[in-house]
């Protein structure tokens, strides 16, 4: 049933491409992917994907330009090499919180991106927890969104002491995110107000609506970045009486002072996935909890190559 599917990965994410090949039984594809000396991107697969249904697992996380531009060679390579299928499998979506022209002169990148992806001769794209549901609209091929909530609520449903716990969005943009996750959970909901200032990541809480005091927050996004948004948060929850915080993030990018900031923070846990990949530096912080999406994406791959729904996997 799958001898014809075949799973490839630039370099982005390599561990993950492994696990995720071990959970749906079918070895890696053997391909090379490497930069000459001068800076040019190379690639070769090295065995026969005519007519192949294939996937390429690529996040296209730090460094974002050589991962995509990766992403896009790979995706030539194989529809010069007659594979019949081209399926994405992108963890994290780079650009996406470009997804709006919300000041003058400025481009909506993540529609850019999805241009070249489409015009590379990609049929398919797999994505997780993009940034905006309109990003799928953004692509004239088809585009599955995996959500890693589940994954979440498995793993606080079986270790977290959640009496008293109520789930907090950092912002008013995140509301929908949250909600669906306190339902899951059977908990309240609080929302940040927050004001973004300049085009740097910086921000200024203005209010925390909804009851937190005595309460422990669940913080939850969809990525943490240079994670000052989300230290301020708990701050305020802190000041607002929150005795306890976590915070639980789709995408650990973890840029800039992050680790600082996350390490004089009030959050006691950070929940991440593995969407991104954290250096041994980043390992080390004793805060960080990291969440495979392996099987889930391996699951995925393995149904939408047999022609299943993969609704089944948000529930």
């Amino acid at each position: 049933m799958f001898s014809r599917l075949k799973i490839f990965t630039g370099n982005s994410n390599i561990e993950l491409a492994q696990e995720v090949a071990k959970y749906a039984g079918i070895p890696l594809g053997d391909a090379e992917v490497f930069k000459f000396s001068n800076d040019n991107t190379f690639v070769k697969i090295n065995e026969n994907v005519r007519g192949a249904d294939t996937y390429i697992i690529q996040s296209t996380c730090f460094p974002v330009n050589d991962n995509l531009m990766e992403l896009l060679i790979m995706i030539d390579a194989l529809r010069r090499a007659s594979a019949q299928r081209i399926n994405c499998v992108i963890p994290i979506f780079g650009y996406a919180r470009s997804d709006k022209k919300d000041q003058p002169r400025v481009p909506i990148t993540a529609k850019l991106v999805a241009n070249l992806l489409t015009t590379a001769g990609a049929d398919r794209i797999v994505a997780m927890d993009l940034h905006s549901d309109q990003i799928q609209g953004f692509f004239d091929i088809p585009v599955d969104h995996l959500h890693s909530m589940p994954i979440f609520v498995r793993y606080f449903t079986a270790n977290l002491n959640l009496k008293d716990a109520v789930v907090v969005s950092p912002d008013t943009g995140g509301t929908a995110r949250a909600r669906a996750l306190a339902a899951r959970l059977n908990l309240g909901l609080a929302i940040g107000d927050k004001r973004r200032v300049g085009n740097v990541d910086k921000s200024e809480i203005l209010n925390i609506i909804g009851d937190v005091n005595g309460k422990t927050a669940i913080l939850f996004d969809d990525i943490i970045d240079t994670g000052g948004s989300l230290c301020k948060m708990a701050n305020a929850l802190i000041a607002k009486g929150a005795k306890k915080v976590y915070a639980a993030c789709a995408h650990g990018v973890l840029s800039g002072n992050a680790i600082a900031n996350l390490e004089n923070s009030p959050i006691e846990k950070l929940f991440i996935t593995n969407s991104v990949p954290l250096s041994e530096e980043k390992m080390k912080c004793k805060k960080i909890v990291q969440l495979s999406i392996a099987e889930l994406l391996a699951t995925a791959i393995k149904k939408i190559h047999i022609e299943e729904s993969v609704s089944i996997l948000f529930r």
